[in-house]
């Protein structure tokens, strides 16, 4: 009885965490470049009542064993890279990546962060900058009479300046990407930093080499699929809710036995 107790409160600790996922994803519905996470579990360690093998006399080969499972417990929280809808915005420095790759920011501790999120800005100083303030890396500059701003598919900037016919070339903005980007940390702020479990940054042009291209005057909007965190919610709701009702048999079935001696 004690067993199942701690299996069926495994399952409720695993679901409530299923939950919590859930409704972080959904709300992150309209986060530009925002992207969701499943979580995944695994079953514990199994108790072998009685093992497969030559049974006590010896006469008979069983071909099976008892085992009893001991609940389950989340193994991970993973993220899905898969590609949002790039939605227009006609500003022409927002920037969606349509393929593989993260823009590169500088943190203010120094360390380079990889975002999805193209809602860049022009800092008071001139400096590309995301809509937090954060440096775009490499660095880009814009004069201050600027008055037009091209962003090619290859991350190549042009800016076309008082009195000029032509536009120039300011700067570059370069992708990362990574072996396994699913091991990248969140760390808030639409902003991922390497772990040993990502692998180190791979860095390269826009449009080549397997990296995406950009699409200026358009975002990336989330890749969260509400109706199927919706389904996702109603599921978790009712493996919580079975797994609540099995400490309520099991809590009837020691009262039961409690009661045999009256």
């Amino acid at each position: 009885m004690n067993r199942a107790l701690r299996t069926a409160a495994t399952g409720m600790m695993a679901q409530q965490m299923n939950v919590e996922i859930i409704s972080h994803n959904l709300a992150n519905v309209n986060t530009t470049g925002f992207k969701k996470s499943r979580a995944e579990f695994q079953d514990l360690m199994y108790q072998t009542i009685k093992a497969s093998g030559t049974s006590a006399d010896g006469t008979i080969q069983e071909a099976t064993e008892i085992q009893i499972g001991n609940g389950t417990l989340p193994a991970a929280v993973v993220k899905s890279f898969s590609q949002g809808d790039i939605t227009p915005t006609s500003n022409p420095l927002d920037v969606a990546i349509q393929g593989d790759g993260f823009i590169q920011v500088r943190r203010p501790d120094g360390t380079v962060g990889y975002t999805r999120d193209g809602t860049l800005k022009v800092s008071g100083e001139g400096q590309l900058v995301t809509s937090q303030g954060y440096l775009v890396e490499p660095g880009i500059a814009f004069s201050s009479d600027t008055v037009d701003v091209k962003i090619m598919k290859d991350g190549t900037i042009e800016a076309t300046q008082v009195g000029q016919t032509y536009p120039s070339k300011v700067g570059q903005i370069e992708l990362a990407k990574f072996v396994n980007p699913g091991g990248l940390r969140a760390i808030g702020g639409n902003q991922f930093i390497e772990t040993p479990a990502s692998g180190r940054p791979i860095l390269g042009v826009a449009g080549n080499e397997g990296f995406g291209e950009f699409v200026q005057g358009s975002l990336e909007a989330s890749n969260v699929d509400v109706v199927e965190e919706m389904i996702s919610m109603i599921v978790a709701q009712r493996a919580y809710e079975i797994n609540s009702k099995t400490v309520k048999t099991v809590e009837d079935m020691l009262s039961m036995a409690n009661n045999l001696k009256r």
